[in-house]
């Protein structure tokens, strides 16, 4: 494979998959990227309407594009024929192509119930959406078996990050809260996008954890945002996920130790992204 290798982006127009594909473009890579909902503005990338559902579309897509590796960022919340089914299409059609796979999970996989999760941890979901991002790596498992599965955590920074957004809305007095019991490991949408981007190039197969170092509440990484973006952190209410908020994992800590000690990709911790400007 070429250093930067022929690049196909599943799922481009959200959040992390947008990154992933301007920051291949402008590492050199040849890129190609799905959408459902039309292609944004992206000069020199080939945009491509792709529900992932339908596998024959998949498959056909994959044939045509010829990319050398397949970086898979899509999912829906709430969409088991996305989250799941969509994963095993892109993991066939990626395998069936001789093409790399890089397909991002979540730490959402977890229950929360262990101090840490290593790489090696087995998924034990919780919740819908768990389940559903545990029976995707399963099934990129059985079909791609040379395939990364990248799991990562609440993705901040770029613009996009809908928790950044929460914070402003309610700095700005908009109802809600920030949960004080939910704790994850941040990690910058551009480190995450970078790290992606190493691992499909290069030769690594199977689970890697890509999170950052902070173990942080919702409420804490809210005040970090409140205090870089100039907002009053006192305005932000809190809460307790364990009370009022959706079923689900309440402390899930990413244990990235394996994975940092073969990525030259830094991913830093919360506390240095959001740092005062």
């Amino acid at each position: 494979m070429t250093t930067a290798p022929s690049l196909l982006v599943l799922g481009a127009s959200g959040h992390l998959g947008g990154e992933v594909a301007r920051r291949a473009l402008a590492a050199g890579h040849r890129v190609s990227a799905t959408s459902t909902t039309g292609a944004p503005a992206a000069p020199d990338i080939a945009w491509h309407a792709l529900d992932l559902r339908d596998r024959d579309a998949v498959t056909d897509l994959v044939r045509r594009v010829r990319p050398e590796a397949v970086v898979n960022t899509a999912y829906r919340q709430g969409d088991w024929a996305v989250t799941a089914d969509g994963a095993a299409h892109a993991a066939l059609a990626a395998a069936a192509a001789g093409a790399r796979l890089v397909h991002v999970s979540s730490d959402a996989v977890f229950s929360g119930t262990a101090p840490a999760y290593p790489e090696t941890a087995l998924p034990d979901p919780v919740n819908p959406y768990g389940a559903a991002k545990a029976a995707a790596e399963t099934a990129v498992k059985a079909l791609h078996p040379e395939a990364v599965i990248a799991r990562t955590s609440l993705i901040i920074g770029g613009n996009g990050s809908a928790h950044e957004q929460r914070v402003h809305h309610l700095a700005a007095g908009g109802p809600g809260a920030l949960f004080t019991d939910d704790v994850r490991c941040p990690v910058h949408v551009g480190d995450l996008a970078d790290a992606l981007l190493e691992l499909a190039a290069s030769d690594r197969t199977g689970v890697h954890h890509l999170a950052g170092p902070d173990a942080l509440s919702r409420h804490a990484l809210g005040v970090l945002i409140a205090r870089r973006d100039g907002l009053d952190p006192d305005r932000l209410p809190r809460g307790r996920r364990a009370v009022s908020g959706p079923p689900g994992p309440l402390d899930v800590r990413l244990d990235c130790t394996a994975t940092r000690a073969v990525l030259r990709t830094r991913l830093r911790g919360a506390r240095a992204f959001l740092a005062p400007r």
